[in-house]
């Protein structure tokens, strides 16, 4: 028989009060997974739509990131879930609830009422890698401002010269290739030289290490595009984060220099820098410029890599594609003086080659998803 005085309970409690502690809290956390647990299992609410929310806040975000960072893809994520709930499903990614739409006729009526009906609406780590005043982050009045001007320096000129620039890169960096006889990965092939083609373009740097030095960033900020936004070292998010501080001092950096006078060239950051004395609705200041630097880089290097590897995959297997493309290539090349390089009117008269690529984009969708919120509630295919 256990007999205890006030005295010896009291100096009992004290000694295990830690562990007292410990144990309250955790029958607490135990019961908040077990009913955050029942949250887990397939529902269909009253909005129709079948899915799975899982536990608050993370949701499935941990299956989606592991999805999107194998060979797979995010779309096995999609595939599984379409499996076991059928082409509409939702579940909850970074704290939100998400419902993917799986029609054509669905994603038209999202697409043409932005900003209407429908809004952006990124993730935090996706925000935060292209910044506060990109293109992709800002509201409406300023979204159309920005991209007015941003599309302001792509003039038929402008991508006419960049066409007989980029022709002359592809050939001279196969040629090195097939003089080397190494092998080498379509996708890598892709990232590289779509990624110094864009920065030529953008900034006119071509020569490393400033080169590197760039991509090594933006490589960082790449990776944290869909990333848990939390600031612990190691992280793909931290990575991404001190990736854009380093861009932002390097193309503040530029824009100083071309400020002063130091430097000049004919490009799109230059037409930028140009417009210092314009009113302030038809320019741009230094951080919406950085930011969106950094968002042409990584918007157009990752889709336009994308494509070029699925062309070449789906072009691999359709000998008959193949033959009718080079045949229509080879008619342009005999049109043409020995050497003379692919123009931009050149490109125009490939028919098939624009069919080809827009088959390319229809087979293998180059974004991962388009995500938008709702600012009211709709009716999509009949659901609400």
């Amino acid at each position: 028989m256990l007999n205890l005085s006030m005295e010896g309970l009291t100096l009992v409690v004290q000694n295990h009060y830690g562990i007292l502690i410990v144990a309250v809290l955790s029958i607490a956390i135990t019961s908040l997974l077990l009913k955050a647990w029942g949250s887990t299992v397939d529902t269909t609410d009253e909005d129709g739509i079948p899915g799975r929310l899982g536990l608050p806040f993370f949701g499935e975000t941990f299956s989606f990131f592991s999805a999107s960072y194998s060979t797979k893809g995010c779309y096995d994520f999609v595939k599984q879930r379409r499996k076991q709930y059928g082409k509409w499903f939702k579940t909850r990614i970074l704290g939100k609830t998400h419902v993917f739409v799986p029609s054509v006729e669905g994603a038209k009526t999202i697409l043409a009422n932005d900003f209407v009906h429908f809004n952006k609406s990124y993730v935090k780590s996706m925000a935060d890698a292209t910044g506060a005043m990109s293109v992709f982050s800002v509201p409406h009045k300023i979204h159309t401002r920005i991209r007015r001007l941003l599309s302001d320096p792509f003039s038929m000129s402008s991508l006419s010269k960049f066409a007989v620039k980029f022709d002359k890169m592809v050939c001279e960096r196969l040629d090195k290739l097939e003089k080397s006889g190494k092998s080498f990965r379509v996708i890598d092939f892709s990232l590289k030289i779509t990624f110094d083609a864009i920065v030529s373009m953008l900034m006119s740097v071509t020569e490393n290490p400033l080169l590197e030095q760039i991509e090594k960033d933006c490589t960082d900020v790449s990776n944290s595009m869909l990333s848990i936004p939390l600031m612990i070292p190691g992280t793909r998010y931290y990575k991404g984060m001190k990736g854009r501080e380093k861009l932002n001092e390097t193309f503040g950096n530029m824009i100083a220099r071309r400020r002063s006078g130091e430097e000049y060239f004919d490009d799109f950051l230059q037409t930028m820098v140009d417009r210092d004395s314009y009113p302030e609705d038809e320019k741009l200041d230094d951080q919406e410029i950085i930011d969106n630097l950094i968002t042409l880089i990584l918007a157009g290097q990752t889709t336009t890599a994308s494509a070029m590897m699925w062309c070449v995959k789906f072009l691999s297997e359709n000998k008959d594609a193949l033959d009718k493309l080079r045949e229509e290539q080879l008619q342009i090349v005999r049109n043409k003086a020995e050497g003379a390089s692919l123009t931009l009117e050149d490109l125009t008269e490939k028919s098939y080659g624009f069919k080809v690529v827009k088959e390319t984009l229809r087979m293998a969708n180059v974004l991962i998803w388009l995500p938008r919120v709702a600012m009211d509630d709709c009716i999509l295919d009949g659901k609400v």
